[in-house]
């Protein structure tokens, strides 16, 4: 379901306005093993949690409409192993991928020659002159980004005007996502690694929900969807992920 407007019974913490967030430190081990189950938490994702991410990709997937003449510039932040772009028509778009990690971008490249695959971070700027994209999509990209309010600043300077930007986050903070954390991801990461979950992701989801929604309503965007998973209630405290799409004014 989904919900055009921002909700007033969405409870807010106190937020932390002090940008570039500091990382906290891991041992080499705990930084070892961060990046092997990165790319494991990528590949068993797909098919052990099916329903997740038939709302994490088909939300921006369903958002696309084809247009005649120029095909639309996509570009997409945080591509990862490749797992959107699969679901994506992208014969009626000009596709691109953006993966922070090398040895990932390298992947995609050979996965997908037929993209614009390259290495970069979205919190420094581009090597593409403004109004690049008409859309930009970043799915669970948000919460790890300790400079947010100049990712989301470097991704306004590359839309075009009226352009479309969609993005899933988790509903990091929220008692029903720690829940289904701990059930999840916590067990399998230390059924792999055995040890302790918690300082990985307070490394990697260092922020919070209400905190990136927060920066979202501070851009010169018009909201114009907003979806909740998996509740129909819009109450970030009570779902796992939440789905959003701008328009640029």
């Amino acid at each position: 379901m989904t919900f055009m407007t921002n909700s007033p019974h969405e409870a807010t913490q106190k937020l932390n306005n002090t940008w570039p967030k500091t990382i906290p430190q891991l041992s080499q081990e705990q930084l070892v093993a961060r990046e092997k189950w990165m790319k494991l938490w990528h590949e068993l994702l797909p098919n052990k949690y099916g329903m997740v991410e038939n709302f994490n990709h088909g939300f921006p997937a369903k958002l696309f409409q084809p247009q005649s003449g120029r095909k639309p510039r996509t570009l997409e932040v945080g591509a990862g192993l490749g797992e959107h772009v699969k679901w994506e028509d992208t014969s009626a778009q000009e596709y691109s991928m953006l993966e922070y990690r090398q040895e990932w971008t390298e992947q995609l490249k050979s996965k997908y020659p037929q993209y614009h695959c390259f290495q970069g971070d979205i919190q420094s700027e581009l090597p593409f002159p403004p109004h690049s994209f008409e859309r930009i999509i970043a799915i669970h990209v948000l919460e790890h980004l300790p400079d947010l309010p100049r990712a989301l600043g470097e991704i306004n300077r590359l839309l075009t005007p009226g352009g479309s930007f969609e993005t899933v986050i988790p509903c990091e903070g929220g008692w029903a996502y720690e829940i289904a954390r701990e059930m999840t991801s916590a067990r399998l990461f230390r059924k792999n690694f055995g040890m302790d979950y918690r300082p990985i992701m307070k490394a990697e989801h260092i922020n919070r929900c209400d905190e990136i929604l927060a920066e979202l309503t501070r851009m010169p965007w018009n909201q114009r969807k907003r979806s909740y998973f998996p509740l129909l209630i819009p109450v970030w405290h009570a779902n796992f992920c939440i789905g959003l799409q701008f328009r640029k004014l």
